[in-house]
């Protein structure tokens, strides 16, 4: 156990390169973080960091024993984890991130989950930019369309589909479009990607479609609830989710068109990091994310992943 503890000291100040850093994480003085270093040292007979009077710098051979420390100790924490999980009631805070757009699918069961989970404290962060999960401390993201980090395992929530739709006010006025291509005589509501800068495609038959009125500028926004709200205000058409236009459709403030066209379908997926532990509190939150959104079809329990 002496052993263990030296490297979990060795770790934290690798981790730090401050003696005194780690000495506060782990409780214990500066001076103790650097005789147990030195302990361990002697005992392998190397010198694991370099020393100044104002700084520490991990040598060759301490950068080596670092990495290898680190993943067994990671590991020993995950065994502990899952020993325990079992009698565990999922508890604790729990910081998740989703587009703006996600409070429409996630709040109306947000209900559900506190009766069932009492004790989850849901830490809720609703932004259309494209988040860190591990730099910014995120236990769990909601995101649309394919992963592309391969330090973060993914599980399918929420299928949806985009519809094109309008006003019933702009319809009298412009007309329903039955196909593609009558899509440039029509004003069309675009949505700017905040991470690109990109206009996202219209998807019309298995193809990006070429729409607005060469005549007159699109009106473009960065936030999909505001083109909801420009597309509910008879300004034109908007391509978006049908879980965020589902409400204005059935109010009969919205209408839908080329329904047999809109070829573009996607799922939300709940994003974490590979490399941790997966507590309880996360475990129940993606499984009943998943159970309730629709997302559970096809797709492994992330008790299992």
């Amino acid at each position: 156990m002496d052993t263990l503890s030296g490297l979990a000291v060795f770790v934290r100040a690798a981790e730090t390169l401050s003696f005194v850093t780690a000495g506060r994480a782990l409780g214990i003085s500066a001076s103790a973080v650097g005789k147990s270093i030195a302990k361990l040292e002697q005992s392998m007979g190397v010198r694991l960091f370099h020393r100044t009077t104002r700084r520490i710098a991990l040598t060759e051979e301490g950068a080596i024993f670092f990495e290898r420390c680190r993943h067994a100790l990671q590991e020993i924490e995950d065994a502990q984890a899952q020993l325990s999980q079992a009698s565990d009631a999922p508890r604790g805070r729990l910081r998740v991130s989703m587009p703006t757009i996600g409070y429409r699918l996630v709040l109306p069961v947000i209900g559900e989950f506190r009766a069932r989970y009492p004790e989850v404290e849901l830490d809720l962060d609703f932004s259309d930019r494209h988040v860190d999960v591990i730099e910014e401390n995120f236990d769990v993201v909601i995101r649309g369309g394919q992963p592309a980090d391969s330090s973060l395992k993914a599980r399918p929530v929420a299928p949806y589909r985009f519809v094109v739709c309008a006003s019933p006010d702009y319809f009298v006025r412009h007309g329903v479009p039955r196909q593609a291509q009558e899509l440039s005589a029509h004003v069309c509501l675009r949505f700017k990607y905040q991470s690109s800068g990109k206009l996202q495609d219209w998807l019309i038959d298995g193809a990006a479609a070429s729409c607005g009125d060469a005549a007159r500028a699109p009106l473009v926004f960065n936030n999909a609830e505001a083109v909801l709200a420009a597309a509910t205000e008879g300004l034109g058409l908007a391509y978006l989710p049908d879980f965020l236009v589902r409400q204005a459709i059935a109010q009969g403030h919205l209408q839908t068109a080329l329904d047999a066209s809109t070829t573009l379908e996607g799922v939300l997926r709940a994003l974490w990091p590979a490399n941790r532990h997966v507590p309880p509190r996360l475990r129940v939150f993606v499984d009943f994310l998943a159970e309730r959104l629709g997302g559970t079809a096809g797709a492994a329990r992330a008790s299992a992943i």
